[in-house]
């Protein structure tokens, strides 16, 4: 009889203990409680679920800081390649090139590209022919002439050597520049080779330049001379064609009586 007592006590106390569980179960609270061997441990879901999304916004802002970084870092290395210089620079082969082409024509025989120097000559040498002129001063300045339009062929072809010569070294620093271009790491190395390019065919131009004035300055030496030598032509037809003081007459002895 009392075994039976204690078995319904017992099945009594499981009952009462299992009964606030399942209520548990189907109504949680917002927190709840877990008994250990040091002390009390409360567990809230809503916390715990706030404290999660704050970690993941820490976390999302730590990534947008890092990406920021990262872009940051690279635009300073474009900027500093945008400013790296161009290792290469043509300017001395350039300025030597065009200082060839310079002494050439400072080098011009009889008569320089001098606006002065040229109107004194055609004055001194093609302003005319005076009827009254010696013949040895007509022949003097015929030849004064002819060496000024040979003076002149030869200047022309020399600066037309000295251009041709100047193509070899154009040449390589063409494909130099053109390397470089393509070559270049930023935009300031990339405007520095265009710029280069441009001086190149800039001293290209100048060369040219100089060989049209070479070759139009021969080309008017020698129409002036065919000018002056028609002229003198004439001036020496006329002396010849105009009649001069005849014969006259005079006394004359044979013999000496």
């Amino acid at each position: 009889m009392t075994r039976i007592t204690h078995l319904a006590s017992a099945s009594t106390l499981t009952l009462a203990l299992a009964a606030p569980m399942g209520v548990t179960i189907l109504a949680p609270s917002p927190a709840q409680a877990f008994f250990g061997g040091f002390g009390r441990i409360v567990y809230d879901p809503r916390n715990h679920a706030e404290n999660i999304l704050s970690a993941a916004r820490a976390m999302e802002q730590i990534n947008n800081q890092i990406t920021q970084l990262q872009n940051e870092a690279q635009m300073l290395i474009n900027q500093a390649r945008n400013l790296a210089s161009l290792p290469h620079s043509s300017l001395a082969a350039l300025q030597q090139n065009v200082e060839r082409t310079r002494q050439l024509l400072a080098e011009a025989q009889n008569i320089a590209f001098d606006v002065q120097a040229i109107d004194r000559m055609f004055q001194e040498q093609y302003g005319g022919t005076a009827m009254a002129a010696p013949e040895a001063q007509l022949l003097a300045d015929a030849r004064a002439r002819w060496e000024n339009t040979v003076g002149g062929l030869q200047d022309a072809m020399r600066v037309q050597a000295g251009v041709v010569g100047n193509l070899d070294g154009q040449r390589a620093e063409m494909a130099a520049l053109v390397g470089a271009s393509q070559n270049a790491v930023g935009a300031l190395q990339a405007a520095q080779a265009g710029n280069q390019l441009l001086a190149l065919q800039s001293q290209q131009i100048a060369d040219l330049v100089a060989v049209t004035a070479a070759n139009g300055l021969a080309a008017a030496l020698a129409e002036a001379e065919r000018a002056a030598a028609a002229e003198q032509g004439r001036i020496q037809r006329e002396r010849f064609l105009t009649p001069g003081a005849g014969y006259q007459p005079g006394s004359a002895r044979m013999f000496n009586n």
